[in-house]
């Protein structure tokens, strides 16, 4: 969906590069079998990644019992799906805007005007998607404003959470794609290592790396493999830390896999950087990065990562433009207008035709959505360098992914069967694509 952005901003759309729209064409076609084993994978893919079910228990032995009538309210005021979208027309787009707009200039009192009129006409998350994602962007800013922030990283949140993540890998490809693409691109610059050793700046659930875990036992080039992941995490992710930490350690076992996972605090990072990892002589180093990093800590951590010379740096961006590097708050308000109401239309296009459909899709929202778009809009203000142009910086250049990434997803999107996602291939990134808006970017680095 277009988002009715005002004329400077439209100007500024028609003068950017050309998206391409066309889906990859292959350089040859896998065998059957070939295919066969990756629809297998993607099929096992919700179940192993992270192994939910299994989690139930560590939850119970953290004290995290699931409520059998959870409140999945993670903003207070949010009511249940309402069949009836409220009648408000495109003006919630410019008053949204203009909002941003204040904290640019300071005008916390108009900011408090302009907020009220706007929570007459965003009431609740209900109606389409541009709607849907001009609330959360409207909370993402009152937020800033009052000082407010929603609590995370308790006990029932977390188990919301996961429950929400799941639901998420199990409808949409998007995060599937993600994986898919950032582990090929791991496993096609550490062939036949024997040890490996990742930093992972994002692991979130950690559930990427299980299919990780599941390709490496499939190797036949590396036998006995030993996997280590070094993994940032904030100061409040001990909960959950702990069950990646059960969950990976238990699956590697049943894989006959080596395997050893170290937290390292952002806060530590950030002061210490790569110092405050451990490594080991004969490992082959890969990195794995998101937008998100670049939030907490800045870029200047990539110069000192040129001294470490990983085999291959895959860099996955699955926020769109919005975020660290943005110059402005309106214009991260814009960029997250575009990108989120797009997200929302290929969630409801991929699976909520049925009863209850509503209930999923908002659990989404506020447990997987809500928190990045109030991330993003939190570090608009900071000024700071774009990832591309700071990796270019640091001396990297960007490789392309192999023909088997590429295989891999397309087998997914003909598995999913979800008209209007398809794969695009801008130079040596490869892109997943909801109509002619990108919505998942992976590519891969090196020094």
């Amino acid at each position: 969906m277009k988002v009715p952005f005002p004329a400077k901003r439209a100007a500024a759309e028609a003068s950017r590069p050309y998206e391409p729209k066309s889906v990859l064409e292959l350089r040859g076609s896998p065998s059957p079998v070939g295919e066969q084993k990756i629809i297998s994978e993607l099929e096992d893919h919700v179940l192993i990644s992270p192994q939910l079910d299994e989690w139930d228990s560590l939850m119970r032995d953290l004290g995290l019992h699931d409520d059998p009538n959870p409140d999945f309210g993670l903003l207070s005021d949010i009511p249940p799906q309402n069949p009836i979208a409220d009648l408000v027309g495109s003006d919630y787009v410019d008053d949204l805007i203009r909002l941003a707009e204040c904290f640019e200039t300071n005008s916390l009192q108009l900011a408090h005007l302009i907020l009220a009129r706007l929570n007459q006409r965003l009431r609740s998350a209900s109606g389409k998607p541009l709607q849907r994602a001009a609330f959360y962007l409207k909370e993402a800013l009152q937020s800033l404003l009052t000082g407010s922030t929603p609590p995370m990283h308790q006990p029932q949140e977390i188990i919301h959470t996961i429950k929400a993540h799941k639901t998420f890998s199990s409808i949409s490809p998007i995060p599937m794609f993600s994986s898919f693409t950032a582990n090929q691109a791991l496993l096609d610059a550490l062939h036949g290592s024997m040890l490996l050793h990742v930093i992972d700046f994002d692991i979130a659930l950690g559930g990427h790396w299980a299919s990780f875990l599941r390709d490496l036992s499939d190797n036949p080039d590396a036998r006995n493999p030993a996997l280590r992941i070094s993994a940032l995490v904030p100061e409040d992710y001990a909960a959950e830390s702990t069950l990646i930490r059960d969950n990976l350690t238990h699956f590697a076992r049943e894989l006959n896999i080596s395997f050893e996972i170290d937290f390292v605090l952002i806060r530590t990072f950030e002061y210490l950087s790569f110092k405050s990892i451990k490594f080991v002589q004969g490992e082959k180093l890969a990195v794995l990065l998101s937008p998100a990093i670049f939030r907490h800590v800045g870029t200047a951590f990539l110069n000192d990562l040129r001294r470490l010379s990983p085999h291959v740096v895959v860099h996955v961006d699955a926020e769109g433009q919005m975020g660290f590097g943005t110059t402005s708050y309106r214009q991260a308000v814009i960029d997250g207008l575009e990108f989120y109401s797009t997200l929302l239309e290929s969630l409801e296009a991929a699976n909520f035709n049925g009863a209850g459909a509503g209930d999923w899709m908002r659990k989404i929202e506020t447990f997987v959505l809500y928190p990045k778009i109030l991330e993003g809009v939190e570090a608009a203000g900071r000024r700071g360098t774009a990832w591309r142009e700071a990796l270019v910086a640091a001396g990297m250049r960007q490789v392309g992914l192999s023909q088997f990434a590429e295989f891999q997803a397309e087998c997914l999107l003909r598995r999913v069967q979800v008209r209007g996602f398809h794969v695009v291939k801008r130079q040596a990134e490869m892109m997943l694509c909801w109509h002619d808006r990108p919505l998942v970017a992976t590519s891969a680095w090196r020094f």
